[in-house]
């Protein structure tokens, strides 16, 4: 099996827009020929039913169907209580003792896992387990019958959200979305809908996480740069927007295939092959960003990126990401002025090629 990985922006954004570079895996000639096993560590990325792994106009389908949750209105109209749950979250954190506190743990996920569960409809209950599922996809050392078992458990757990919420709907995107079901126009099938509550949630807050973490880690280590948001020489959105571009949460996405034999970047790849996207490595890219192109530096004049991707898949929830975390960011930061992270403490990297986070984030708030 050969996976091609493309690392620079020029290059991606190639691909990105080429109309023989797909999404659907009945390009990708492994696939095609029976030759993945379920069991095959990024099986949740390629089996999918969903926008991620669709083209055209089922693409359009599918995205237009919850793309009016994340309107920039609906998403102000969400601002008071994501401030709100930073608020809970940071007092519960504060009350928490002086010792060192895992900021992951305590404010990085379970904010962005607390907005997207209460806008889809996830109770409480499932959230730990959701969790769980969730990063073993993004863990990329998941044993292979492990992976296997993990698809299968988010389909069981998804479609019993979606049968609770067809008996009891409620004021959320799920039941949104098998209202659209129920029209009777086929606009939604049983698996659609599924694969869709697995992706809107699942990148609606792992992404998000690693975001808030990754950025107050490096305002952490690069106090030059917090002293001029503190000052007002930049603002807690270019501290968001940085990171997108320096450390990206999605460093490898997987994946897109070539429908017939194209040239990205001056080579030639055959039809049916499959290609990683490197929007981490595009970030870094001196091409794009100059020769300091691996500096974290907020007045950067050049900080377009592909955190987000580009083109018809652009991330639905990027506006929702940015609010959250330059809300995070700036209640952390303003609520704690020593926070510091904690002397003799590892910060050790989730284990994933597909996301850049750390496995915990400890601090001493100050």
């Amino acid at each position: 099996m050969v996976v091609r990985a493309l690392t620079g922006h020029d290059v991606i954004m190639e691909a990105l827009a080429h109309p023989d570079v797909r999404k659907e895996a009945r390009h990708w000639r492994p696939w095609a020929q029976g030759e993945i096993p379920m069991e095959w560590p990024l099986i949740s990325w390629v089996a999918p039913d969903n926008m991620l792994t669709a083209d055209g106009d089922r693409h359009r389908r599918l995205r237009t169907l919850v793309s009016q949750a994340f309107t920039p209105r609906r998403v102000e109209l969400l601002r008071p209580r994501v401030e709100e749950i930073v608020s809970e979250l940071l007092d519960a954190a504060a009350a928490a003792g002086p010792g060192p506190v895992d900021l992951k743990a305590a404010l990085a996920l379970p904010l962005p896992m607390t907005v997207i569960s209460e806008l889809f409809g996830v109770g409480a209950e499932h959230r730990d387990t959701l969790h769980t599922l969730i990063e073993r996809v993004f863990d990329t050392t998941t044993p292979p019958e492990v992976a296997a078992q993990t698809n299968a458990d988010m389909l069981a757990l998804l479609a019993e959200l979606a049968e609770e919420k067809a008996k009891n709907p409620g004021d959320d995107l799920t039941s949104a979305l098998l209202e659209a079901r129920a029209e009777g126009d086929e606009k939604l099938s049983q698996t659609e809908l599924v694969w869709t509550l697995i992706l809107m949630i699942g990148a609606g807050y792992e992404t998000t996480m690693n975001l808030i973490a990754n950025a107050a880690h490096a305002l952490l280590t690069h106090p030059e740069q917090l002293a001029l948001v503190r000052s007002g020489e930049a603002s807690w959105a270019d501290a968001v927007e940085e990171t997108l571009r320096w450390d990206a949460s999605i460093q490898y996405l997987p994946l897109r295939y070539t429908a017939e034999d194209v040239t990205l970047g001056g080579v030639h790849v055959p039809k049916g092959e499959a290609l990683l996207m490197g929007f981490g490595a595009a970030g870094r890219d001196p091409g794009k960003h100059g020769e300091d192109a691996h500096v974290f530096d907020l007045r950067r004049e050049q900080r377009g990126h592909l955190a987000f991707s580009h083109g018809p898949h652009f991330c639905l929830g990027a506006g929702l990401a940015r609010m959250e975390g330059t809300l995070a960011l700036e209640a952390l930061f303003s609520r704690f002025p020593d926070i510091r992270l904690a002397e003799g403490e590892e910060v050790p990297e989730s284990p994933s090629i597909v996301s850049r986070g750390s496995a915990r984030l400890p601090v001493v708030l100050g």
